[in-house]
């Protein structure tokens, strides 16, 4: 379904990821740049490069309107800018431009996504059956996909080995078993072992991968990470190429990942000493940090580029070891800065100190905000406003206290059921992790580029939800 929505406001450029604002003095509206924090008309750095502001209080992003947007498709509804995946896309293969580049399908993932990162040269990193499924009927090929789990099912097992998969990284003793056991005679399947390597980093407790106090990979300071290389180079079925880590999400230092690649290195000379195997590749995760609201931090890929291979480099000389080529998995810096989540305000509501605005969505569309205590910076579009701003909560509609999406942010003082509310940042980690609950429909997600908005995803409908309920 293609529908063009005629925005008033200018159409974007056409930019690399790195250029900077148009240079036309008169421009009614303004492209935003990653270089920017919040200004007088409250765009920043977190809204796509595409977004423009205009003099009605609406903006574009990719040329579309998102009032109009609204309009067409409903909401909630979720806009994502094509070309600023593609851009992200491109941009951390010029940084990385000898390794391999794989998106994490976790942060989402739907056909259109799959394509446009497979045409954009990468790889794709999936953590079940159903995610290489889709990827691979898309049209996606199955040599360039990495399978991901800390507990994979028979069938996750089973469908990678029917597609053949690129790569299987082990995250346990039994998977090593089981996977042998299932790889058919006379084939070999490309295995890595995911390893802790004890490096604390992540933007929460609960997204911090790289310690021996969660459930993720194998251990290298209890031995787990070196017997689990023993049996799988004891399985003829199975060939060990690499290491794996994945230290946390949301990082925005360069400095976690330079200490785990010294430790990777260390374990792969040990390896070396041990077994005489030289591994010729070396995956170190993605967890690259982005910017939910002005002045935040993102992790800077040229600058992880540049101090990963010049540690790699250095530690495998001073090991005698030969330069593994790398692998890197990011998910959420390359389609979150591209995702807008729209809203309707449905009430606005005064208790005690504390003003609430309740829209149409919440947690069952964005959990984050209730698992992580994730901030964002929502902005009023659709019309303007003079009033001063008032600190108010925005909620969503569910019967849930911590259903909240925007805690202590401001907003117009005078804004009131029918407007519409966007939240910048909004495409890793929302519909991915979208859930049923109150029966209320997750929302469709909408394409924008050159001025045209297409539907990537439906609505899901009462009748969707109701097909699956087959008790009576």
């Amino acid at each position: 379904m293609t529908v063009s929505l005629h925005s008033p406001l200018p159409s974007p450029l056409p930019s690399d990821l790195l250029s900077g604002p148009p240079s036309d003095p008169g421009a009614p509206s303004r492209l935003i740049g990653d270089d920017t924090d919040a200004d007088a008309d409250g765009l920043s750095s977190v809204w796509p490069r595409s977004a423009r502001a205009g003099a009605d209080g609406d903006v574009s992003v990719g040329g579309v309107s998102l009032a109009e947007a609204a309009d067409r498709f409903g909401t909630p509804v979720y806009v994502l800018d094509e070309q600023e995946v593609r851009e992200r896309c491109r941009a951390c293969r010029a940084a990385f431009p000898e390794a391999d580049v794989v998106y994490a399908a976790k942060a989402f993932l739907c056909r259109a996504v799959a394509r446009w990162v497979m045409e954009e040269g990468l790889g794709l990193d999936v953590c079940s059956a159903g995610e290489l499924t889709l990827a691979v009927t898309t049209g996606f090929p199955p040599e360039r996909i990495v399978l991901h789990g800390n507990a994979k099912s028979p069938e996750d097992l089973r469908t990678a080995l029917r597609l053949g998969v690129g790569r299987i990284v082990v995250e346990s003793v039994s998977e090593i078993a089981r996977l042998a056991a299932a790889t058919p005679a006379g084939s070999r399947r490309q295995v890595m072992v995911r390893v802790v390597p004890g490096v604390a980093a992540g933007g929460h407790a609960k997204v911090r991968t790289g310690t021996d106090d969660q459930k993720f990979g194998l251990s290298i300071a209890d031995g787990s990470a070196q017997h689990a290389v023993a049996r799988i180079l004891d399985q003829p079925h199975l060939e060990f190429v690499g290491l794996h880590c994945h230290i946390g999400s949301q990082i925005d230092s360069v400095k976690p990942y330079v200490a785990a690649v010294r430790r990777m290195v260390g374990l792969m000379a040990r390896i070396r000493d041990q077994h005489g195997v030289a591994l010729p590749q070396l995956n170190i995760g993605g967890g690259h940090a982005i910017a939910y609201r002005p002045g935040e931090a993102a992790l800077d890929v040229g600058a992880l580029a540049d101090r990963v291979h010049a540690e790699l480099a250095d530690g495998c000389a001073r090991a005698r070891l030969p330069v593994p080529r790398l692998t890197l998995e990011p998910g959420r810096a390359i389609v979150g800065p591209a995702g807008i989540a729209i809203y309707h305000v449905l009430a606005v509501k005064r208790t005690g100190e504390r003003t609430f605005v309740a829209v149409d969505g919440g947690m069952s569309d964005n959990p984050r905000p209730a698992l992580y205590g994730v901030r964002y910076a929502p902005r009023l579009i659709g019309r303007l406003s003079s009033a001063p701003p008032r600190t108010v909560t925005v909620v969503g509609r569910h019967c849930e206290a911590g259903d909240v999406l925007a805690d202590e942010v401001a907003l117009p003082g005078d804004v009131r059921p029918g407007d519409l509310l966007a939240v910048p940042a909004a495409g890793a980690y929302h519909l991915s992790m979208a859930s049923g609950y109150n029966l209320v429909g997750r929302p469709p997600v909408v394409a924008v580029s050159d001025g045209i908005a297409r539907v990537l995803v439906r609505r899901e409908s009462l009748d969707d939800m109701s097909r699956r309920d087959v008790g009576l």
